[in-house]
Order: C-alpha cells, then structure tokens, then sequence
C-alpha cells in the first residue's frame, strides 16, 4: 500500500516538473521572438499594437452575436399559397362567334393545300368542300411560296371560316354553316407613292439597282425601254456610272408589292448623262427627251432575235430557181418557230399566202413605210387591219414558198421602192406638238428637279455633269417620298 502511494506522488512531482519546463520552453521562445515585449517599458509601437487589437476585438464581440442570432433563427417566414379561380371562357367563344379564334398558315416551299389542312387538323372532305365552291380552286390550287391562308376554328375543332386572297385585289372569306357556304369579297387596299433612288455602280448594274430598291422588272424598264437605244449596257457600263429614278411605290398591308412604274430616270456614263421622262400620247406611255422627241426608234433594224444574216440584199443567184434574181430584201437564218417582232407600230396590211413568199405578213408603218416578213412556219394572233405596236410577235420562222430552209425574207419599202434593210435612213420618230408638248414640258421640270436635288445631295463632291440628254416621264405626284 505505501508502494502504491510512494509511486503516485512520484508521477505526480514528475507531471509538475514537465509543466515547468513547457513553461520554461515557451517562454524563452516568446523572449527570443519578442524580446521587447518582456522589457520594464514598452515602447510606442507597442501601445499603438495593443490598442488596436483591442479595438478589433471588441467590434468583433459586438457584431458577431448579432449575426449569429440571424442565422440561428429556428422559425423562418411562413408562405402561404392561395388558390385563384381561372377567368371564365369569353362568351363570344363559347358562342361560336366568327373572328375569334384565327390560326394563319403561311404556305412553304413544297407544300400544297393538303398539307395545309393537315396541319390545321381539317378533314380532307371539308378541303373538298371548300374547292367545289365557284371560284376558290383556281386561287387556293396554285399556291406560291409565302402564301397566307387563315383558318378560323372554335373550341370544337371544326373549319368554320377560310379566308385567303383571290388575288392582288380581292379578298375572300368563305363561312361555312351546316350544308351552305356563304362568300365575302372584301379589297385589299393599297396606297401609292412617289420616291427618288440613287445607285453608282461597283460591279454590276443589277446589283446597284436591286440594292437602290428597284425591282427586276424596274431595272428591264430602264435598261430595255428608256435607255436601250442610247447606251449598250452589255460593253458600255463601268464602275463609277450612275443613276437616279423618280418611280412609284405600290404598297398592300405595309408590303411594298411594286416598284415598275417609272417616272423619270437618268443615266450618267463616260461622262455623258441620258435621262427621260414618261409622258402619255394617244393612251399610250411612251418616253420622251427633254425637248418632246420619243426616245423609241421608229423602227428596230433587226426584227428577230438570235439569228444570223445569211443573205443580203442585192443581186444573187436564187437559190431554189437557181436564176440571177434581185434579192429586195435579207434573209435571217433562224430555227424554226423563232418568233418574229413588227419592226415599228403599225396597222396589218396582209396577213396569208403569197406566191413564192409563203405565208407573209405586210404591216403599213404609215407616211408611205411598209415592211414585208415572208416564208413564215404560221402567224401570231393577229389580223388584217389590227393595229399592232413595235416588237408585237406577228408570227414565226419557217420555211414555207420557196425556201431551202427555214429563215426569215425582211424587205423594207419606202413609198413602194424597195430599200435596203440595212442601211436606209430610218425615218425619225413624230415629237409631240402643240398642246402635248405644252403640258409635256409642264410636267418635265419637277421631275428633273427631284432627281437633281438627289443626286446633289448624293453625289455632293461630284463634278457637274454635262447638259443631260433628257429622257423622262410624267411628272412625279406632289406626295411622293424622296429616298436617300
């Protein structure tokens, strides 16, 4: 037992001696780390230290509990979800009221009206239906790509109103009930207006006119009309030529639909501006210059398209007689059915079978100028004494009379004597007079002005073009929207 005591005291004194020199150990370590701080005095750094801990930690004892008692907050918000009745069916729905319930297909490439009441969920009776109505094949058949056609449908699914465009003007709403079908034709208004638009040309003119707004068919205007006998627009356009034109804009529901009427336009080339100006002489359009002269020949020289000369005019050896006969006309060599134009406006003189010529057609030009087109395959819709204009079709190629193979005979004759096709000196075109010219002139000058104004503010740090050689059309309506 005394053992058993003597041996706890001595663990005892030995845990108290190891504390001792822990303690003895630290210490020397802080005196070796700090030796200033176990000095009599400490210095100013020092207090400066210690009150700055002390601030720090009693901001610390200060803010922290009150975080501490918002994070451990045992009850949070209560949220409350509250039920709340849907808004009722409108009434007009539930009563099957027409125009409530419109779902608009657009038609893509490729699709058909079956695949459009497909889409919509309609029987194919109903489709079948709806086509038996008078007048609605034809417009609902042939669909274009961006086509919209609207399907009104109520709750119960069933067609109850189809609505499309029979065309640019009309619109049509077919209401079906029960075994009837009942139709509404409503227009499709449109508004007009007057706008001028610029282009210079860096690669292309169809690419600047298409980028000035202009539409294909506007730029054929231009390039085959107004100014087809004043510039070749196959070697004659460069980079750097210009253009203006003063046109009308057609617009249906916020689209533009058509831009092909043509005011006014000019074209600046090499240096030299053209312009001209529409202006309409017995209801007919026409373009004028500046001084009232039409700008379209009397008469084309060449009145077929790709065809070659193959014989002149003149003495020859003839082919089929195999005499030397005078040859009062040229022959073209084309394929057979090649179309063939009137050379300038006329009145048909003859149209039938004509000895060695075949079938031929006479066209008096009027002031004493006729032209003959022989050896014709068959004639175009036309007929003794019908007035035609020039590049009318008035018939095609063929081989018939005596010929060796299908080609055009073209003769031109002045007061009955034959002239060479070739070469005789075209007679110029009647310019208006009088009255015509008085209001022409009337109308000319605000439509130069808008171009000019254009093409000033356009083409500001441009040199001033030459006087232009005027082509141009009516004057622009007061209204018209100017573009830049």
């Amino acid at each position: 037992m005394l053992n058993s005591d003597h041996g706890h005291a001595r663990k005892q004194r030995f845990k108290e001696r190891l504390h001792v020199l822990h303690d003895n150990a630290l210490h020397r370590k802080l005196r070796q780390h700090l030796p200033a701080a176990f000095n009599e005095r400490w210095t100013r750094r020092h207090w400066m230290h210690a009150t700055l801990f002390a601030t720090i930690g009693a901001l610390v004892a200060t803010i922290v509990p009150g975080f501490s008692s918002t994070i451990d907050s045992p009850f949070p918000d209560a949220h409350t979800s509250l039920a709340l009745p849907l808004p009722p069916i409108a009434t007009s729905r539930q009563q099957h009221t027409p125009g409530d319930s419109w779902h608009v297909l657009r038609v893509e490439r490729g699709q058909t009206l079956s695949d459009l009441f497909n889409e919509a969920g309609i029987p194919a009776t109903t489709m079948h239906r709806v086509l038996d109505f008078p007048g609605a094949r034809d417009a609902l058949v042939k669909l274009r790509p961006g086509t919209e056609i609207a399907f009104d449908m109520p709750l119960s699914g069933e067609l109850r109103s189809i609505r499309f465009n029979r065309d640019n003007e009309n619109r049509v709403e077919l209401a079906l009930t029960g075994d009837t079908i009942k139709e509404t034709v409503s227009k499709r208004e449109t508004s007009t207006r007057t706008v001028v638009t610029s282009g210079e040309i860096t690669s292309s003119l169809y690419t600047a006119a298409r980028k000035a707004g202009l539409s294909p068919s506007a730029i054929a205007t231009m390039t085959d009309e107004i100014f087809k006998y004043d510039i070749d627009f196959s070697k004659e356009v460069q980079p750097g030529d210009r253009f203006s034109v003063v046109m009308d804009e057609t617009w249906r529901e916020g689209e533009r639909v058509d831009t092909s009427n043509i005011l006014a336009a000019t074209f600046t080339s090499g240096g030299k501006t053209y312009s001209g100006f529409r202006f309409d002489r017995n209801g007919k359009s026409e373009y004028f210059d500046a001084d009232g002269r039409p700008l379209k020949k009397s008469f084309i020289r060449m009145p077929i398209q790709f065809a070659r000369l193959s014989s002149n005019f003149g003495a020859r050896k003839h082919p089929v007689l195999g005499k030397m006969r005078m040859h009062k006309g040229v022959d073209y060599a084309a394929r057979t059915g090649t179309p063939i134009m009137a050379a300038g406006d006329a009145r048909v003189q003859f149209a039938g079978v004509q000895r060695g010529y075949g079938n031929v057609v006479i066209l008096d030009h009027g002031r004493g100028h006729t032209t003959l087109y022989g050896h014709m395959s068959r004639f175009a819709k036309i007929k003794t004494g019908q007035r035609i204009n020039q590049g009318t079709v008035i018939g095609y190629v063929g081989s018939t009379g005596l010929a060796t193979g299908p080609h055009l005979h073209y003769e031109f004759r002045v007061n009955g004597v034959h002239r060479n096709p070739l070469s005789v000196t075209m007679p110029p075109p009647e310019p208006l007079k009088g009255a015509e010219l008085a209001a022409f002139r009337a109308q000319t000058s605000p439509a130069l002005a808008r171009i000019q104004g254009m093409e000033k503010m356009i083409y500001a740090d441009a040199s001033p073009a030459s006087k232009p050689r005027e082509v141009a059309s009516a004057a622009p309506r007061s209204n018209g929207n100017k573009r830049g």
